[in-house]
């Protein structure tokens, strides 16, 4: 079928991860109050980072030896 979704789901997650890396960065520090100090934000910016990452390199894998449609192999054909 051709279509292959990996790479828009990781280049949106990569978005949303470098977002929230750097609001959990440079983001006001008493919001971790309630969090008992973990900055859950640069946490989960950086595990969005390595699954968009992930993503991106699969739909790279997967885009790199396309096999065209007609390659058949006919040299056996009648046995």
């Amino acid at each position: 079928m051709g279509l292959d979704i990996r790479m828009p789901i990781g280049l949106m997650f990569a978005i949303l991860g470098l977002f929230l890396t750097g609001y959990g960065l440079f983001g006001d520090k008493s919001v971790y109050y309630k969090s008992l100090g973990v900055n859950i934000n640069l946490i989960w910016g950086v595990v969005l980072i390595v699954f968009s990452a992930v993503m991106i390199v699969l739909a790279m894998r997967g885009n790199r030896n396309p096999s065209p449609a007609g390659d058949v192999d006919t040299s056996r054909r009648g046995h």
